[in-house]
């Protein structure tokens, strides 16, 4: 498991041991320096990771380098092969079909090493933008629960205001409906 994997489960970890604010089920109290610093961390992480994943990428370059080298090296095996078989008159055109084959096997297997080269190369960088995305996916979605989780606070917050404000207005009202009936009442009983 990755660091960042860490952090986002120690993360999910903090906002499930927090404690619900009183009277509510659904709203929970968090410190907020705590998970300022879960989230920092998780940031300075993401860049380090990325750097892994492009040094396993450049690594691409010595292994296909390592393939090229041994090809050259077989070429190399096979054409001093084919001079000393040349320069012997009787086995001459053995040497020339010896060689040949020894030439077509190195190509052959310089090819195979190229191709599992590349294809590990390509295999390894698909796997880390495969892996970065589901990192940067994972974040969305934390994100996403944050915001979501933040709105539905507020607009918890703000129905609860209207509720207290549509009581105080519904309270005056009412008294000053009492005020007016005691001022008409009083000219009467003069």
């Amino acid at each position: 498991m990755s660091r960042i994997e860490q952090l986002i489960t120690e993360i999910e970890e903090y906002i499930d041991s927090c404690k619900f604010q009183p009277l509510s089920t659904t709203k929970i109290i968090v410190n907020k320096e705590e998970l300022d610093e879960l989230l920092v961390e998780l940031r300075l992480r993401i860049p380090d990771e990325i750097k892994q994943y492009q040094k396993i990428i450049s690594n691409q370059e010595a292994i296909l380098s390592d393939a090229h080298s041994k090809a050259d090296a077989m070429l190399a095996e096979a054409t001093a092969q084919t001079n000393e078989l040349v320069n012997e008159h009787e086995i001459m055109q053995r040497a020339y079909a010896h060689a040949n084959e020894v030439i077509e096997q190195a190509q052959a297997q310089a090819q195979a090493i190229i191709d599992n080269a590349v294809n590990d190369a390509n295999n390894i960088r698909q796997g880390s933008i495969q892996y970065t995305d589901d990192m940067l996916k994972s974040l969305q979605t934390i994100i996403t629960h944050s915001m979501e989780g933040a709105q539905g606070r507020f607009d918890a917050f703000m129905n609860s205001m209207k509720s207290s404000y549509d009581i105080v207005t519904s309270n005056r009202n009412e008294l000053s409906a009492g005020v007016i009936t005691e001022k008409e009442e009083e000219p009467q009983e003069q």
